[in-house]
Parts: structure tokens; sequence; C-alpha cells
């Protein structure tokens, strides 16, 4: 059968989104009068600088302050803002989020620092007054990410979780033309998975902190656990500072399933897993892990392992939606539509590059590619938000259903049993001992944000 490509299938319209009441809005900085944005960076790392870089694209911005605990990261990324704004001064440079947020006012703080900083950042940027975007997952334990939601919506900010596959072009493509337009009919099993060789594996030796690093700040909330050279890039190794596979990866493919199927809170998560293969590793997060998000009459399964091979070499990294008409996989490359009934032809979608718009991104060093015209998508639809009274495409509390149910993924596979969470009253009922662990301890000195139950 021969494949219909798809710049030759019909593009349908995209749902809208959700209107906020108008007296939840709220009043942007004076700077954005004339359509100029303040901004501000926490984390300066590789994933915060490409966020930043991509907003600096679509819109008119002056990044006036850079957060992070290490001064050679810290300068890397003010030298490069600098070149990209030269009509501006030279952003000033902080170690501590607290002192930057203090010294000036910001329209957008966007966050890039690691997981278990996550949720006392944003706080405290929506509490200055700041509309944020903070990167996936959105918290290390669920209670931090309800408190999260809560300063939101308190303070009536509006943010925007970096979970841009809901941004993606052609995943847009296939949800308008696949999804929605009915062509998998009765949808009733999903599988995710990711079987990239992702894990750290080695055991570094103890080491003296480098002088350009803060560690005690890095560290922060979390445990502190003996410095050994890993902070950057490699902390997702470590369940002290992250979610492991589960909220680094898996919160993607499920959250763009749940947007594509307009799917709210599992009714039951179930996980099993560890590290059963790469046993001879620092590391401690699991490099083998199977979890079935529940819905009545819907399971979504996610499956990772960081060795051996994936099932589908095409599909490594990816989402199968599976339709009594067809079957819809999709992944950050591209997507296939296979229809059951032969006499019909599948459908095929490829990732959209933006090299000729943007050919600055052919020169940036470590960008994803593939990635950037999804976050550039994201800025867009952050800042129509931020000025229409709209709630983004990855409004916070989509980022804490999808964030959230991964961690009860991770706690399930812990405690050995499934887990019913209660957005409601923020406990998993008849489980105290599970409703304990939604929230982890604060290391001495940190005091976790206050939910109100």
């Amino acid at each position: 059968m021969k494949k219909i490509h798809r710049r030759d299938f019909l593009q349908t319209g995209i749902k809208a989104a959700m209107a906020w009441p108008l007296l939840e809005w709220p009043v942007l900085n004076k700077s954005t009068v004339d359509g100029q944005y303040k901004v501000g960076l926490i984390g300066a790392g590789w994933y915060g600088k490409s966020d930043l870089f991509r907003l600096m694209q679509v819109a008119d911005v002056q990044v006036i302050g850079l957060c992070d605990p290490d001064q050679n990261m810290l300068k890397e990324a003010a030298d490069l803002v600098g070149v990209k704004q030269p009509s501006y001064p030279r952003p000033k440079t902080y170690r501590d989020y607290r002192q930057m947020l203090a010294a000036e006012e910001y329209d957008i703080i966007l966050i890039g620092s690691p997981d278990h900083w996550h949720a006392l950042q944003a706080i405290a940027a929506i509490e200055n007054g700041a509309n944020v975007y903070l990167q996936k997952p959105i918290s290390v334990d669920i209670h931090e990410g309800e408190a999260i939601l809560q300063a939101a919506r308190k303070k009536g900010a509006t943010v925007q979780v970096g979970l841009q596959r809901r941004r993606t072009p052609h995943l847009m493509e296939a949800k308008k033309n696949i999804v929605d337009a009915g062509l998998l009919g009765k949808i009733a099993h999903v599988e995710m998975c990711c079987y990239y060789h992702m894990r750290y594996n080695a055991q570094p030796a103890v080491q003296k902190v480098p002088d350009h690093l803060d560690y005690d700040l890095w560290t922060g909330p979390a445990p502190m656990i003996p410095y050994n050279g890993l902070p950057h890039r490699r902390w997702r190794g470590f369940m002290e500072y992250s979610n492991g596979i589960m909220g680094d990866m898996c919160v993607h493919m499920f959250d763009a399933v749940r947007w594509m199927l307009d799917l709210g809170w599992p009714t039951e998560v179930s996980s099993t897993g560890g590290i059963y293969v790469q046993k001879d590793s620092i590391a401690n997060i699991a490099d083998t892990q199977t979890a079935v998000f529940h819905y009545p009459a819907l399971d979504c399964v996610w499956n990772h392992r960081s060795w051996g091979t994936p099932v589908d070499p095409e599909y490594p990294w990816a989402f199968k939606i599976y339709g009594e008409k067809g079957t819809l996989a999709a992944s950050v490359m591209q997507y296939d539509y296979t229809p059951v009934d032969r006499s019909q032809q599948p459908i095929h979608g490829d990732v959209v590059y933006e090299k000729a718009e943007f050919p600055e991104d052919l020169t940036e060093k470590d960008i994803e590619l593939h990635t950037a015209p999804a976050t550039r998508g994201q800025m867009k639809d952050f800042l129509n938000a931020c000025h229409h009274f709209k709630k983004p495409i990855a409004d916070i509390e989509e980022g804490h259903i999808s964030t959230a149910s991964c961690i009860l993924a991770n706690l399930s596979m812990q405690l050995g049993r499934p887990l019913r969470y209660d957005p409601i009253t923020k406990t998993i009922p008849g489980d105290e001992e599970a409703t304990r662990l939604l929230a982890r301890p604060y290391r001495e000195g940190y005091t976790r944000p206050v939910l109100e139950m």
C-alpha cells in the first residue's frame, strides 16, 4: 500500500484552549506595555538556556537576570545572552534565585534547574508577580505539585510547563487528522516506551567540590550526598534529585497521550520494576520499569529499559494508540497511522524543522533541532495565554497531573501495590503509608511549601 505523506494530508483546526475568568488574570508589569518582556532564568544549564533562546527568538525580551550555583555555567550563559541581545546591558548574574527575585521585577521567569528545586523556585517566582515557564517534571513529590498549582491559581499567574509534545507540529497534525477525525475508532489500549541507554553506569570516586560550584546551594532541599562530580546532566540518575526515567521520559509521552485523548487523572496507577541489569553503578534509578495508568475501559502502559534493544527500532521513545479501526504510532521524529482495513492507505508524518526561518539553530551548541519548533510553539502559546485570558496548552494543572501520575508509578513500584490518588483530599484513601510518601522530607534549613488541604 502506498503511504500518504503528511504534506499531502488535509489539515484541520486546533481545539481552542479553555478561557480563564477575567478577574483571575494577573496584571503584567509595566515593561510589557510596549511589548517588551523583562525575563529571568533560574538554572542556566543546557535546557534552561535552550528554553531561553527559543523565547528570545519569538518575542521582544530583555534578559535582565540569570541564576545558577555554578559560576562557570553562569558566565557562559551570560556571555551567550550578551551576544544575542547586544542592544541591552549584560544580564546580572546571581548564585541564589532569592537574591535575583528580590533585586528586580520580572514579567517572565524560566526555570530550568534540577527537579528537586522546581517547587520552591516556581512558587517564589509566582509570589513575586512573574509568570512562569517551568520545566517538567514540575516537582519531585505530589504535594509539591499541588502547592505550585495552588500558588498559581491564588496569584492568577500563567504557568506553562515544558511538555512541548503538545506543540510538536507533526504530533499536532496527527491529533487533528487522525485521533480527532475518528480514524482510530474506539480506543482501548495505549503503549508508551523508552529504550534509550540513558542511565549513568559508573562508580565515580568522591572528590573535592570545585571552587566554581556552590554545592550546598545546588543541593538545596534535597539530601546532601558526597560530591562525586555528577551534578550536571547526570543528576537524573539519582532519586534524591529526580524521579528517574519515569519523571524524565514517561512524563512526556504520558502527557502527550493525555492531550491526544483528553484524559484527566488516572483512576489507578500500578508499577513494577527495579535495577535488574545495570547493578554496577552509583545510580539508584530503575533500569527496568513497567507502569499501568488505568482509566475506565483504557489502560495506558509504559515500559522502559536502559539496556538491550528497543521493541520497535523505528519508535524507541514513543507512544502507540490502538483503536478498533487502526493504530497510531508517534514519536518526536515521526508518526504512522496503520488502518485495520487494508483497502485504506496508511499515513506517515515526519518531524518539522524550521532551519530556513531560524538559521541560527544550525550553529547553536547542543541544540535539539527536532524540538526547537515545539519549544517555540510553547513560548508563543505561553505569551498568548498571558494576554488573552486563556490557560496555556501545557497549563500547570496539566503538568501536575502528568508529573504526579509518574510519581505514583514510582511509589507503586516501591510499595508493591496499586495506588489511587484523590486530588480533592490530596491523599491516597485507605493507605496511610502511601499518603505519607506524597511529601518528601526537606533537608534541614529548608521549609516545604505550605499546602492548603
